[in-house]
């Protein structure tokens, strides 16, 4: 049979060169829209990360419950808006307290529909909100550490992705997710440390073996954010979370390794000091 009457196979979509392009030039608005609105001031900030909670709890439906709107959805959006607004008001107690209200109210209404993962999407699309609106409200670092959590995201996801596409090799975790590799692991992950260590050169009292360290560990978790999100998915059978973004997917897609690292990092800035959260991420005191 001649070779152009054979059936081609079908060339993987993060290959292919129109998706690619799609996929940077969404990859770029996205990152002037976040650059700019967390530049702007806490209650930018505070408007987009709401709109990003809302489409969470959606996204969070669809996947978990096959569903584009029901009782539970506007129970689980109320609760993470309420959060938001108490967050952005200087009320982080409040906040979290809102979540936890959201996440009992949604469970009788999700019974015999995977209540408790339900109630857990409450959790997973509030917590990361009040986490980075409490980094912003700190008035003498909240805009460096919140582009400090962007930068370990967006350096492990990118350089993962090169690495991995560049070396290949070993699997991480094939049953969960067959495209990622140990060389994108190890790269995405050193190249966190790398620029953190730079980043804290720009930031007067900071260590840059400490923001190292600490980018190395947060990227980790960026990592196991991803393949979290991917078990997910997996579990319920579920591609890509939705289509709101053009070659991405949907915003839990792009969110995960996000939702991981504010959470951790908020975490990490509560122990060390809760009066000044921002300088308590970067600085250390």
């Amino acid at each position: 049979m001649p070779d152009e009457l054979l059936p081609k196979t079908p060339q993987p979509a993060a290959a292919r060169p129109g998706n690619l392009q799609q996929r940077i030039a969404s990859a770029l608005v996205m990152v002037a829209i976040a650059l700019g609105v967390v530049y702007a001031g806490v209650t930018p900030f505070a408007f987009l990360v709401l709109a990003a909670g809302l489409l969470l709890s959606w996204e969070w439906g669809h996947v978990v419950r096959k569903t584009d709107g029901d009782l539970a959805v506007l129970v689980h959006a109320g609760a993470v808006a309420l959060a938001t607004v108490f967050g952005a008001g200087g009320h982080p107690a409040l906040a979290f307290c809102s979540l936890l209200a959201g996440a009992a109210a949604v469970v009788p209404l999700t019974i015999g529909q995977r209540a408790r993962l339900s109630a857990a999407g409450v959790l997973y699309a509030g917590m990361p909100a009040i986490a980075m609106l409490w980094l912003r409200s700190d008035e003498g670092y909240g805009f460096l550490a919140v582009i400090f959590v962007f930068l370990i995201v967006w350096s492990t996801d990118t350089m993962a992705y090169v690495a991995g596409r560049s070396i290949g090799g070993p699997k991480l975790w094939p049953s969960v997710s067959p495209n990622k590799t140990w060389s994108g692991f190890i790269g995405g992950v050193g190249s966190s440390m790398a620029l953190c260590a730079v980043f804290a050169l720009l930031i007067p009292g900071a260590s840059p073996l400490r923001l190292g360290l600490l980018g190395l560990l947060l990227a980790v978790l960026s990592q196991g954010g991803d393949l979290a999100e991917s078990a997910l998915k997996r579990k319920f059978g579920v591609k890509d979370a939705s289509d709101l973004i053009p070659g991405h997917g949907g915003l839990m897609d792009r969110l995960d390794g996000l939702i991981a690292v504010a959470v951790a990092a908020a975490i990490y800035a509560l122990a060390v000091n809760p009066k000044a959260p921002a300088t308590a991420l970067l600085i250390g005191v």
